[in-house]
Protein backbone atom coordinates (compact mmCIF):
# COMPACT_ATOMS: atom_id res chain seq x y z
CA UNK A 1 0.00 0.00 0.00
CA UNK A 2 2.70 2.38 0.77
CA UNK A 3 4.45 1.29 -2.46
CA UNK A 4 1.02 2.46 -4.24
CA UNK A 5 0.40 5.75 -2.60
CA UNK A 6 3.98 6.73 -3.39
CA UNK A 7 3.57 6.22 -7.02
CA UNK A 8 0.76 7.93 -7.33
CA UNK A 9 2.32 10.55 -5.51
CA UNK A 10 5.14 10.76 -8.12
CA UNK A 11 2.58 10.45 -10.91
CA UNK A 12 0.71 13.33 -9.79
CA UNK A 13 3.87 14.92 -9.56
CA UNK A 14 4.98 14.60 -13.26
CA UNK A 15 1.63 15.51 -14.41
CA UNK A 16 1.94 19.00 -12.96
CA UNK A 17 5.54 19.39 -13.83
CA UNK A 18 4.37 18.31 -17.34
CA UNK A 19 1.65 20.97 -17.17
CA UNK A 20 3.76 23.57 -16.61
CA UNK A 21 6.29 22.83 -18.65
CA UNK A 22 4.20 23.16 -21.73
CA UNK A 23 2.42 26.15 -20.29
CA UNK A 24 5.84 28.09 -20.13
CA UNK A 25 6.57 26.53 -23.69
CA UNK A 26 3.38 28.03 -25.00
CA UNK A 27 3.41 31.46 -23.74
CA UNK A 28 7.10 31.79 -24.84
CA UNK A 29 6.31 30.54 -27.95
CA UNK A 30 3.34 33.01 -28.65
CA UNK A 31 5.69 36.33 -27.18
CA UNK A 32 8.52 35.58 -29.46
CA UNK A 33 6.78 34.39 -32.16
CA UNK A 34 4.85 37.00 -32.42
CA UNK A 35 7.82 40.11 -32.61
CA UNK A 36 9.51 37.65 -34.83
CA UNK A 37 6.43 38.00 -37.45
CA UNK A 38 6.85 41.18 -39.81
CA UNK A 39 3.83 43.60 -39.75
CA UNK A 40 1.40 43.78 -41.96
CA UNK A 41 1.68 46.51 -44.98
CA UNK A 42 0.03 49.36 -43.94
CA UNK A 43 -2.47 49.93 -46.57
CA UNK A 44 -2.06 53.42 -48.86
CA UNK A 45 -5.16 56.02 -48.49
CA UNK A 46 -5.45 58.44 -51.32
CA UNK A 47 -4.75 62.22 -49.56
CA UNK A 48 -7.76 63.96 -49.24
CA UNK A 49 -7.70 67.87 -49.39
CA UNK A 50 -11.03 70.15 -48.09
CA UNK A 51 -11.28 73.48 -49.86
CA UNK A 52 -12.10 76.00 -47.19
CA UNK A 53 -14.35 79.51 -48.39
CA UNK A 54 -13.29 81.86 -46.48
CA UNK A 55 -15.47 84.94 -48.10
CA UNK A 56 -18.02 82.89 -46.69
CA UNK A 57 -16.92 83.21 -43.22
CA UNK A 58 -18.88 85.59 -41.06
CA UNK A 59 -16.02 88.23 -39.73
CA UNK A 60 -15.67 88.20 -36.30
CA UNK A 61 -18.22 89.81 -34.14
CA UNK A 62 -18.07 93.39 -32.50
CA UNK A 63 -18.68 93.34 -29.00
CA UNK A 64 -22.46 93.41 -28.33
CA UNK A 65 -22.18 96.15 -25.41
CA UNK A 66 -18.43 97.69 -25.91
CA UNK A 67 -17.03 99.97 -23.21
CA UNK A 68 -17.43 103.31 -23.21
CA UNK A 69 -14.71 105.99 -23.70
CA UNK A 70 -14.91 109.55 -23.86
CA UNK A 71 -13.63 111.65 -26.99
CA UNK A 72 -11.88 114.25 -25.98
CA UNK A 73 -12.89 117.31 -28.65
CA UNK A 74 -9.25 117.46 -30.34
CA UNK A 75 -9.34 113.96 -31.07
CA UNK A 76 -12.88 113.72 -32.80
CA UNK A 77 -12.70 112.54 -36.36
CA UNK A 78 -15.42 112.41 -38.84
CA UNK A 79 -14.81 109.10 -40.62
CA UNK A 80 -15.31 106.06 -38.32
CA UNK A 81 -12.72 103.52 -37.30
CA UNK A 82 -13.04 100.31 -38.61
CA UNK A 83 -12.34 98.61 -35.12
CA UNK A 84 -14.89 99.56 -33.38
CA UNK A 85 -13.45 98.82 -29.63
CA UNK A 86 -15.09 101.59 -27.84
CA UNK A 87 -18.12 103.44 -27.61
CA UNK A 88 -17.99 106.93 -27.47
CA UNK A 89 -19.48 110.76 -27.36
CA UNK A 90 -17.83 110.74 -30.88
CA UNK A 91 -15.78 109.15 -33.42
CA UNK A 92 -11.77 108.65 -33.25
CA UNK A 93 -9.33 106.65 -34.38
CA UNK A 94 -6.42 105.36 -32.56
CA UNK A 95 -2.81 106.73 -32.23
CA UNK A 96 0.01 106.57 -29.65
CA UNK A 97 3.11 108.45 -29.15
CA UNK A 98 4.93 105.35 -27.90
CA UNK A 99 5.83 102.16 -29.55
CA UNK A 100 3.19 99.24 -28.25
CA UNK A 101 4.53 97.67 -25.37
CA UNK A 102 1.61 95.65 -24.75
CA UNK A 103 -1.92 93.58 -26.01
CA UNK A 104 -4.46 96.02 -24.63
CA UNK A 105 -6.02 97.96 -26.96
CA UNK A 106 -5.01 101.25 -25.92
CA UNK A 107 -1.69 103.62 -26.61
CA UNK A 108 1.15 103.19 -24.82
CA UNK A 109 1.73 105.83 -22.28
CA UNK A 110 3.86 107.16 -19.66
CA UNK A 111 1.89 108.61 -16.70
CA UNK A 112 0.62 107.71 -13.12
CA UNK A 113 -0.46 103.97 -11.92
CA UNK A 114 -4.42 104.47 -11.79
CA UNK A 115 -7.68 102.18 -11.82
CA UNK A 116 -8.73 104.49 -14.72
CA UNK A 117 -7.76 104.99 -18.32
CA UNK A 118 -6.58 108.86 -19.12
CA UNK A 119 -5.52 109.48 -22.09
CA UNK A 120 -4.43 113.42 -21.40
CA UNK A 121 -3.66 115.32 -18.40
CA UNK A 122 -6.07 118.80 -17.27
CA UNK A 123 -7.59 120.51 -14.48
CA UNK A 124 -11.33 120.67 -14.12
CA UNK A 125 -13.24 123.45 -15.36
CA UNK A 126 -16.82 124.15 -14.10
CA UNK A 127 -19.96 125.20 -16.54
CA UNK A 128 -20.51 128.86 -16.48
CA UNK A 129 -22.78 130.85 -18.80
CA UNK A 130 -20.94 134.29 -19.00
CA UNK A 131 -21.92 137.54 -19.09
CA UNK A 132 -24.33 139.10 -21.76
CA UNK A 133 -23.12 141.67 -23.94
CA UNK A 134 -24.35 144.75 -23.78
CA UNK A 135 -24.84 147.03 -26.68
CA UNK A 136 -22.40 149.78 -27.43
CA UNK A 137 -24.21 153.16 -28.32
CA UNK A 138 -24.41 153.57 -32.23
CA UNK A 139 -22.91 156.93 -33.64
CA UNK A 140 -25.25 158.34 -35.91
CA UNK A 141 -23.04 159.80 -39.03
CA UNK A 142 -24.23 162.54 -40.60
CA UNK A 143 -25.24 162.53 -44.16
CA UNK A 144 -22.93 164.23 -46.50
CA UNK A 145 -24.46 167.22 -48.60
CA UNK A 146 -23.99 167.31 -52.33
CA UNK A 147 -22.18 170.47 -53.29
CA UNK A 148 -24.15 172.40 -55.70
CA UNK A 149 -22.06 172.99 -58.83
CA UNK A 150 -19.78 175.73 -59.29
CA UNK A 151 -20.68 178.70 -62.07
CA UNK A 152 -18.04 180.72 -63.74
CA UNK A 153 -18.41 184.31 -63.54
CA UNK A 154 -17.73 186.19 -66.41
CA UNK A 155 -14.70 187.85 -66.50
CA UNK A 156 -14.61 192.10 -65.55
CA UNK A 157 -12.94 194.29 -67.66
CA UNK A 158 -9.79 194.95 -66.26
CA UNK A 159 -7.13 198.17 -67.00
CA UNK A 160 -3.77 197.13 -66.17
CA UNK A 161 -2.28 200.64 -64.76
CA UNK A 162 1.62 201.81 -66.16
CA UNK A 163 3.97 201.36 -63.87
CA UNK A 164 5.64 205.69 -62.93
CA UNK A 165 8.50 206.03 -64.92
CA UNK A 166 11.24 208.78 -64.92
CA UNK A 167 11.36 208.67 -68.29
CA UNK A 168 9.05 210.89 -70.75
CA UNK A 169 6.01 209.34 -71.80
CA UNK A 170 5.84 208.84 -75.23
CA UNK A 171 2.90 208.77 -77.14
CA UNK A 172 2.86 204.77 -78.48
CA UNK A 173 1.35 203.53 -81.98
CA UNK A 174 -2.16 202.94 -82.44
CA UNK A 175 -1.20 199.06 -82.96
CA UNK A 176 0.44 198.98 -79.61
CA UNK A 177 -2.49 200.31 -77.79
CA UNK A 178 -4.48 197.15 -78.61
CA UNK A 179 -2.69 195.46 -76.03
CA UNK A 180 -3.94 197.74 -73.20
CA UNK A 181 -7.40 197.38 -74.52
CA UNK A 182 -9.77 195.14 -72.18
CA UNK A 183 -11.48 192.62 -74.38
CA UNK A 184 -15.39 193.08 -73.80
CA UNK A 185 -16.92 190.08 -71.64
CA UNK A 186 -18.28 187.33 -73.72
CA UNK A 187 -22.52 187.33 -74.28
CA UNK A 188 -24.48 185.53 -71.77
CA UNK A 189 -26.32 182.76 -73.33
CA UNK A 190 -28.99 180.59 -72.45
CA UNK A 191 -28.04 177.39 -70.71
CA UNK A 192 -27.98 174.22 -73.19
CA UNK A 193 -29.19 171.03 -71.67
CA UNK A 194 -26.59 169.09 -74.20
CA UNK A 195 -23.82 171.63 -73.44
CA UNK A 196 -24.44 171.79 -69.43
CA UNK A 197 -22.22 169.52 -67.97
CA UNK A 198 -23.87 167.28 -64.92
CA UNK A 199 -23.46 167.53 -61.68
CA UNK A 200 -20.45 165.55 -59.79
CA UNK A 201 -21.38 162.33 -58.86
CA UNK A 202 -21.01 161.64 -54.88
CA UNK A 203 -20.85 158.23 -53.79
CA UNK A 204 -22.36 157.05 -50.91
CA UNK A 205 -20.16 155.90 -48.21
CA UNK A 206 -21.66 153.06 -45.71
CA UNK A 207 -21.32 154.24 -42.01
CA UNK A 208 -18.60 152.41 -39.91
CA UNK A 209 -19.79 148.51 -39.10
CA UNK A 210 -19.55 149.00 -34.67
CA UNK A 211 -17.76 146.62 -33.07
CA UNK A 212 -19.51 143.81 -31.95
CA UNK A 213 -20.17 143.65 -28.09
CA UNK A 214 -17.79 141.00 -26.49
CA UNK A 215 -18.93 139.71 -22.76
CA UNK A 216 -17.12 141.06 -19.94
CA UNK A 217 -16.76 137.18 -19.11
CA UNK A 218 -16.92 134.25 -21.71
CA UNK A 219 -19.03 131.37 -21.29
CA UNK A 220 -17.49 127.71 -20.82
CA UNK A 221 -18.44 124.14 -20.98
CA UNK A 222 -17.38 121.41 -18.07
CA UNK A 223 -14.51 119.89 -18.09
CA UNK A 224 -13.55 116.65 -15.83
CA UNK A 225 -9.81 116.75 -13.71
CA UNK A 226 -7.58 114.06 -15.61
CA UNK A 227 -4.25 112.66 -15.00
CA UNK A 228 -2.57 110.84 -17.46
CA UNK A 229 -1.98 107.38 -16.38
CA UNK A 230 0.14 104.88 -17.29
CA UNK A 231 -0.67 102.31 -20.24
CA UNK A 232 1.02 99.66 -22.14
CA UNK A 233 -1.21 98.66 -25.54
CA UNK A 234 -1.23 97.05 -28.78
CA UNK A 235 -1.56 100.58 -31.05
CA UNK A 236 1.13 101.43 -33.05
CA UNK A 237 -0.23 103.98 -35.27
CA UNK A 238 1.70 107.31 -34.40
CA UNK A 239 -0.09 110.61 -32.96
CA UNK A 240 -1.51 111.65 -29.99
CA UNK A 241 -2.75 109.00 -27.52
CA UNK A 242 -6.44 107.70 -28.87
CA UNK A 243 -8.46 104.48 -29.59
CA UNK A 244 -10.83 102.91 -31.60
CA UNK A 245 -13.94 104.84 -30.48
CA UNK A 246 -17.33 105.21 -32.40
CA UNK A 247 -20.05 107.82 -31.56
CA UNK A 248 -23.45 106.54 -30.57
CA UNK A 249 -26.97 107.84 -29.22
CA UNK A 250 -26.02 105.76 -26.32
CA UNK A 251 -22.53 107.01 -25.89
CA UNK A 252 -23.83 110.83 -26.47
CA UNK A 253 -26.21 110.42 -23.97
CA UNK A 254 -23.74 109.19 -21.22
CA UNK A 255 -21.43 111.81 -22.07
CA UNK A 256 -24.15 114.33 -20.99
CA UNK A 257 -25.20 111.98 -17.51
CA UNK A 258 -21.32 111.95 -16.93
CA UNK A 259 -21.01 115.73 -17.20
CA UNK A 260 -24.27 116.73 -15.65
CA UNK A 261 -22.82 114.68 -12.39
CA UNK A 262 -19.04 115.08 -12.70
CA UNK A 263 -19.80 119.09 -12.26
CA UNK A 264 -21.88 118.67 -9.48
CA UNK A 265 -19.46 116.49 -7.66
CA UNK A 266 -16.35 118.72 -8.64
CA UNK A 267 -17.86 121.82 -7.11
CA UNK A 268 -18.74 120.02 -3.65
CA UNK A 269 -15.65 119.16 -3.82
CA UNK A 270 -14.20 122.09 -4.26
CA UNK A 271 -16.13 123.89 -1.02
CA UNK A 272 -15.67 120.72 1.72
CA UNK A 273 -12.55 119.07 0.46
CA UNK A 274 -11.22 119.70 3.89
CA UNK A 275 -14.40 117.21 5.22
CA UNK A 276 -13.73 114.60 2.97
CA UNK A 277 -11.08 111.85 3.38
CA UNK A 278 -8.97 110.03 0.48
CA UNK A 279 -10.70 106.82 -0.81
CA UNK A 280 -13.13 105.65 -3.82
CA UNK A 281 -16.98 105.14 -3.52
CA UNK A 282 -18.81 103.65 -5.62
CA UNK A 283 -22.35 104.64 -7.02
CA UNK A 284 -24.93 102.57 -8.68
CA UNK A 285 -28.60 104.26 -10.07
CA UNK A 286 -30.93 104.83 -13.22
CA UNK A 287 -31.90 107.41 -14.74
CA UNK A 288 -35.62 106.60 -15.95
CA UNK A 289 -36.85 108.53 -19.45
CA UNK A 290 -37.38 112.13 -17.89
CA UNK A 291 -33.84 112.14 -16.38
CA UNK A 292 -34.72 110.94 -12.98
CA UNK A 293 -32.35 109.37 -10.76
CA UNK A 294 -34.11 106.18 -9.60
CA UNK A 295 -32.64 103.23 -7.30
CA UNK A 296 -29.76 105.29 -6.04
CA UNK A 297 -27.31 103.38 -3.78
CA UNK A 298 -23.88 103.17 -2.36
CA UNK A 299 -22.23 99.62 -3.44
CA UNK A 300 -18.89 100.38 -1.49
CA UNK A 301 -16.69 103.32 0.42
CA UNK A 302 -13.66 102.83 1.65
CA UNK A 303 -13.73 107.03 2.48
CA UNK A 304 -15.48 108.50 4.90
CA UNK A 305 -19.09 109.64 5.27
CA UNK A 306 -18.60 112.97 3.93
CA UNK A 307 -17.27 111.82 1.08
CA UNK A 308 -19.74 109.11 0.24
CA UNK A 309 -22.72 112.03 0.82
CA UNK A 310 -21.09 114.02 -1.52
CA UNK A 311 -21.21 111.81 -3.94
CA UNK A 312 -25.09 111.27 -3.55
CA UNK A 313 -26.07 115.10 -3.44
CA UNK A 314 -24.41 115.42 -6.94
CA UNK A 315 -26.52 112.58 -8.23
CA UNK A 316 -29.98 113.55 -6.19
CA UNK A 317 -28.99 117.67 -7.92
CA UNK A 318 -27.40 116.50 -11.37
CA UNK A 319 -29.54 118.31 -14.18
CA UNK A 320 -29.77 115.21 -16.63
CA UNK A 321 -31.33 115.60 -19.75
CA UNK A 322 -33.91 113.15 -20.78
CA UNK A 323 -33.27 110.16 -22.67
CA UNK A 324 -33.54 111.19 -26.78
CA UNK A 325 -37.07 109.06 -27.83
CA UNK A 326 -35.07 107.18 -30.18
CA UNK A 327 -32.64 105.79 -27.20
CA UNK A 328 -35.80 104.74 -25.03
CA UNK A 329 -36.67 102.12 -27.28
CA UNK A 330 -33.18 100.54 -27.28
CA UNK A 331 -32.95 100.39 -23.28
CA UNK A 332 -33.92 97.72 -20.96
CA UNK A 333 -37.46 98.70 -19.38
CA UNK A 334 -36.32 102.65 -20.92
CA UNK A 335 -33.73 103.07 -18.31
CA UNK A 336 -30.09 103.43 -18.52
CA UNK A 337 -27.90 102.03 -15.68
CA UNK A 338 -25.47 104.23 -14.17
CA UNK A 339 -22.43 103.19 -12.66
CA UNK A 340 -19.29 105.45 -11.40
CA UNK A 341 -16.68 105.22 -9.07
CA UNK A 342 -15.46 108.63 -7.23
CA UNK A 343 -12.12 108.94 -5.93
CA UNK A 344 -10.24 111.38 -3.97
CA UNK A 345 -6.29 111.21 -4.13
CA UNK A 346 -4.24 112.38 -2.32
CA UNK A 347 -1.75 115.72 -3.97
CA UNK A 348 1.44 113.39 -4.77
Amino acid sequence: MMDQTKERRKLGLAIVISLFLHFVVGYSLAAFGSASTPALPVEDKPVELTMVDLSATPPPEVPKDPPFMETDPSKESTEKPKEQTFESNANSIAASNLPATGEAPLPSQDGKDRPVVNLETHNYSLPTDGSKPQPEPQTTVAPETTPAPETTAPPKATTPIPAPTAEPITTPEPEQLAMLKSSPPPAITAPDETESSPPPVVTETAPPKAPRPRPEVAASNYQAQKEQSRITGRISNRGPSSVNAVGTPLGRYQKAVSDAIGSRWYYYMNSKMDLVSIGTAHIEAQVDAQGHVQNLRVVSNNANEAFANICLQSFQEAHIPPIPPDLIATLPDGRMSVDFSFTAYSNQ
